[in-house]
């Protein structure tokens, strides 16, 4: 093995090293167990699955092996600026900046190449300007959507989510995928019967949304 090759295997691998503090990075949203919350390595999992998986249902044409590349990407930035519960007010006026700071420290260990590219990726999805951008970013949002619904209401409960909260947050899957869009109403139509959400005018025992 080259120098030179030796030298971009270990940026490679410094990157994947890098990688496993992903997992650390816990989330407010629970398993659908309702055991524990999950972590952004699993969550990141879990949309490129469903990236791959419901590929039919999203807008065409679709590049489906760069949407999924996107999935596993999009919130690489969370181990430098953790995750911003999108419900928190004062966490996501700060988002945008913390994780450029972190796009710019985590995507520059990778060889210039790969670096341009995870980072155009990230930008991309951010931007919600492509098919595979507006693709990915709904399954961003109806991959928590059914983990709350299979806990029972999960962090809807603990952090006091109404139901007009949840719908204005999952309206973008309608943009990009009317079906699964009907679908994800469907589950937030028996949530509500269910009692996993406030309904209008509600307040939760459980206060403010946490940081």
């Amino acid at each position: 093995m080259s120098d030179g090759a030796g030298a971009r295997l270990a940026r490679q691998m410094e990157f994947a090293a890098e990688l496993d503090k992903l997992k650390g990075v816990l989330r407010k949203t629970t398993l659908g167990s309702g055991s524990r919350v999950e972590n952004s390595a699993e969550h990141s999992w879990h949309v490129a699955v469903m990236t791959w998986m419901l590929a039919e249902y999203a807008p065409q044409p679709l590049d489906v092996q760069r949407a999924m590349a996107m999935a596993l990407l999009h919130d690489v930035i969370e181990i430098d600026a953790g995750d911003s519960f999108c419900y928190d007010v004062e966490a996501m006026r700060t988002k945008d900046e913390r994780e450029a700071r972190a796009a710019a420290r985590l995507f520059a260990l990778l060889p210039a190449e790969q670096a341009r590219e995870a980072r155009g990726l990230w930008e991309e999805f951010e931007a919600g300007a492509t098919n595979e951008a507006r693709y990915v970013g709904a399954l961003d949002r109806l991959q928590p959507l059914v983990q709350n619904y299979l806990s029972g209401g999960g962090s809807w409960k603990r952090h006091g989510i109404t139901v007009e909260q949840v719908v204005e947050r999952c309206a973008p899957i309608g943009d990009a995928c009317p079906a699964l869009w009907e679908y994800a109403q469907r589950m937030i139509d028996d949530a509500c019967e269910r009692g996993y959400m406030c309904g209008a005018g509600e307040v939760s025992d459980a206060g403010e949304p946490e940081g």
